[in-house]
């Protein structure tokens, strides 16, 4: 049984296997291809996690190891590359030393002078500028080094590098590449260090000199506002009592002058490379510039002296005019040059006026500034020292009073011959007579900087005025010269009219000029730190309107109305550029000529454009613009109707274009040329010279008659009257052969002849025909009349005039008065009764129908 038991239950067994493995086939074959395919990859991501589970810990562990070998290899690269402060260290040194030299200075000299005084306040500016480029750089630097050290330190507390691989194969090899990384780790994380310290240092030492130079900076500012204090009381003794002042020896001041003005030029040269670099590049530009135009014009131009004649300064002295514009403008790039710079500028830009002087002013007056020359030399050296002593003090007493002296002499020349000398020449030097007197007694009695400062200012600002008014006329000259040299070519400078531009940019240049003129003011007086900070500060506080929140500045209100002025600036360049040139395009065809009409739509585009970047560069909160624009609202209900009425009518014309620039119009009687189409009104120019303004209103609600709208074409009617018994085949042959005939005369609509009346006196043929262009239609008409004429005259054909018979009735007794009449009055004979009176002239209608004035 036992046996029987064993072989039947494998056997059962395997039967069973084959039996669920058949069912098994069975439902296989019942699935469909989609939950297969589902299967498949469902056991495949269960494969792919089981692998993942077996060696995550492998793959963070060389992950971390790649990614802390890419991290130090990066620390490395920015270590050698962007930690360099050896410019620093070197130059640190020379700013302690200058700050312990400037605080001994300050501390042990009682004798200083306010130009001194300045003088070192424009060291320690300057010092204080490159501090703060030194601050910049090193806080720069140790930022990078911080992050440095935080991504050094967080290696040390990754815990995941502290796990070792139970495989011995990996075991190995995460070991090596562990000490290497170690081993960077310690390299870079020392080297990392010994940076931020010595950074550190560095800006503690750069730090400490920084509160020094401060420090410095405020007993500079107490000194300087104790002198000019002092400046305005008696800070020496009366000129008698000179003798008792206890100030330097003139060669002690003279050697202290010497060295001070010798370290700041050396620190002017040393510094600002690259405004040195703009300012001969201004220099050799401009020269280049007015060169090449007088080239140019004398290679053109049959007669360029009659140019030059006109711009006589740059045409004849290039050079002298392009080293006074230069040295006029350049010197206001630097931001608070030394004294002994300025001064040198200064002597070149007088030398230079003096030249042009020399050349084209009478003799008196280089004579004058000859003189005056060598005494503003004197008192540049006066102006450069920077102490006290009694020489001098003498010797600017003598300057005031020789100043004066030569300036009295001038003024009474110029009182005889005005005409001779440049404008407002006298009121200038009585401007300048009173301050050189006002110098000279501030000196006698005490104010010594005073009378300095006065004296200098006077003498330079002199000089000044007469350099902005050669740089004006140095800068128009050239422009002229520029349009000249290519009034020929068809670049846009051909089209500019010089009147125009020299009446418009004269002013402006004059304001700029008159601008920088104060600027120098400033500077002479010692007082520009002070006015300017005292501009900025009254146009940057805040304000508030009325009772209300709504805050503004008046530095917000400035920028404001400057974008837009300078949106109506532009605006009317680019249509003054428009419409010179549409005049001088005669080669152009018409509907290129009617494009100058789009200038309204550029206006209007730079305007809104100025209208948004004033808002934007105000600052102005742009949801007060509502309340702006519903007070316009109000407005327009009330009072404004006609003033918006013509702005959107212009809008209308802009985009619709039923006029434009060039067209011939009729609107209300009045005829004429479209000048200029505006955003308010348009101007027509009649034929008898007036300019007509008309509301854009009008134009739009009223009936306007345009000539030119399509094309230039105008038709010409004629009516010619000729003599009852005339041939009428003959006459029209006649007329159809002369309109043919002539040029003028458009074939395409091709001429009409009709027998237009039968009048009292004459049968009158009507002549229709186009002339090509409406602008000479007039002409045309009048060339044709005495054709007709001459014509007419030549073959017999009579041009009949109107005749009238007046018969007279008198009575016996008004007979007898006029016969009585007749015998008083000897040598008249009685007039018949019967009397023939002969009206003669053309017939109205020869005259054809009234049209446009052109």
């Amino acid at each position: 049984m036992s046996k029987v038991f064993k072989i039947t239950f494998p056997l059962l067994f395997i039967l069973t296997l084959f039996t669920v493995d058949g069912i098994a086939q069975t439902k296989k074959k019942k699935q469909s291809v989609r939950d297969s395919l589902r299967m498949a990859i469902l056991r495949r991501d269960s494969m792919m996690r089981t692998f993942k589970k077996s060696d995550t810990s492998i793959n963070n562990l060389l992950q971390k190891i790649e990614y802390y070998t890419s991290s130090f290899n990066q620390i490395k690269t920015g270590l050698s590359r962007s930690v360099d402060t050896v410019d620093i260290s070197n130059q640190l040194p020379s700013f302690e030393r200058r700050v312990g030299l400037i605080k001994t200075l300050i501390d042990n000299d009682r004798s200083s002078t306010l130009r001194y005084l300045y003088a070192i306040r424009d060291i320690l500016t300057r010092s204080d500028d490159q501090l703060d480029i030194y601050q910049e750089r090193l806080a720069a630097i140790n930022s990078k080094l911080v992050q440095n050290q935080n991504e050094l330190a967080s290696m040390d507390k990754d815990s995941a590098l502290k796990i070792v691989p139970a495989d011995s194969g990996l075991r190995s090899t995460f070991l090596e590449q562990k000490i290497a990384i170690d081993s960077k780790h310690k390299r870079l994380d020392s080297t990392n260090k010994k940076l931020l310290l010595k950074i550190g240092l560095l800006q503690n030492r750069i730090s400490a000199v920084y509160i020094s130079l401060l420090d410095l900076k405020d007993q500079i500012d107490i000194k300087i506002r104790e002198f000019s204090m002092q400046a305005l009381s008696s800070e020496n003794n009366s000129i008698w009592q000179m003798d008792a002042d206890t100030t330097s020896t003139f060669k002690t001041a003279l050697s202290k002058t010497v060295n001070m003005n010798r370290r700041l030029l050396n620190f002017f040269v040393g510094r600002d490379p690259l405004i040195h670099f703009a300012g001969m590049l201004v220099f050799v530009l401009f020269f280049t510039w007015i060169y090449s135009n007088r080239r140019k014009v004398s290679r053109i131009k049959e007669e360029p002296q009659a140019v030059f004649n006109h711009a006589k300064y740059i045409s004849l002295y290039p050079i002298t005019s392009t080293i006074i514009l230069a040295f006029a403008i350049v010197p206001n790039f630097y931001d608070h040059p030394p004294v002994i710079v300025q001064e040198i500028f200064f002597t070149v830009l007088t030398l230079g006026i003096l030249y042009l002087v020399k050349k084209t002013c009478p003799p008196t007056q280089f004579k004058y500034l000859h003189i005056l020359f060598w005494l503003t030399i004197v008192y540049s050296l006066s102006n450069l020292f920077v102490e006290v002593s009694n020489t001098d003090r003498v010797v600017v007493l003598l300057l005031a009073l020789a100043t004066s002296i030569v300036s009295i002499w001038l003024y009474r020349q110029v009182k005889k011959q005005p005409e001779d000398y440049l404008p407002y020449t006298k009121t200038i030097l009585q401007v300048f007579i009173t301050l050189l007197v006002v110098s000279f007694l501030c000196n006698v009695f005490g104010r010594v900087t005073l009378s300095k400062i006065i004296g200098v200012t006077a003498v330079y600002n002199l000089w000044l005025a007469l350099g902005m008014y050669y740089l004006v006329q140095i800068i128009m000259q050239s422009l002229f010269l520029q349009l000249e040299a290519n009034k020929d070519s068809s670049s846009i400078s051909s089209f500019i009219d010089f009147k125009m531009l020299q009446n418009k940019f004269r002013s402006i240049l004059t304001i700029l000029a008159s601008v920088l003129w104060l600027i120098m003011l400033t500077q002479n007086l010692s007082i520009e730190d002070a006015v300017f900070t005292f501009i900025q500060n009254f146009l940057t506080q805040s304000r508030s309107l009325g009772g209300t929140n709504t805050q503004f500045t008046f530095q917000s209100i400035i920028i404001f109305i400057a974008v837009i002025w300078f949106s109506s600036v532009a605006a009317r360049i680019i249509s003054y550029l428009y419409e010179v040139a549409g005049k001088h395009a005669n080669d152009i065809d018409v509907l290129k000529k009617k494009n100058r009409t789009s200038t309204l739509l550029i206006k209007l585009a730079v305007f809104a454009v100025g209208f948004l970047l004033a808002v934007t560069a105000s600052g102005f909160p742009l949801d007060k613009i509502t309340i702006i624009i519903s007070a316009f609202g109000i407005g327009i209900g009330f009072g404004l109707q006609n003033i918006v009425n013509n702005l959107v009518s212009g809008l209308i014309l802009a985009f619709e274009k039923p006029i434009q620039i060039g067209d011939i119009i009729e609107v209300d009687n009045r005829s004429g040329t479209i000048m200029e189409i505006g955003i308010r009104s348009s101007k027509i120019a009649t034929s008898d010279g007036a300019e007509v303004i008309i509301p854009n209103g009008d134009l739009i609600s009223h009936h306007v008659i345009n000539w030119t709208l399509s094309n230039n074409n105008r038709r010409i009617e004629l009516i010619i009257g000729v003599a009852y018994g005339s041939d009428i085949e003959k006459v029209k042959a006649l007329l159809t052969d002369l309109l043919c005939n002539s040029e003028d005369i458009m074939d395409n609509p091709a001429p009409l002849i009709f027998v237009h009346n039968l009048n009292e006196s004459s049968v009158d043929f009507r002549l229709l025909f186009w002339a090509a262009d409406i602008n000479t239609w007039l002409s045309l008409k009048s060339r044709i009349l005495t054709d007709i004429y001459l014509a007419f005259a030549k073959e017999g054909i009579e041009i009949p005039f109107p005749q009238r018979d007046l018969h007279l009735k008198l009575t016996n007794e008004q007979t007898d008065i006029i016969a009585g009449n007749n015998k008083k009055k000897p040598g008249k004979k009685a007039e018949v009764a019967n009397t023939d009176i002969t009206d003669t002239g053309l017939p109205d209608a020869n005259a054809g129908p009234v049209a446009p004035d052109q």
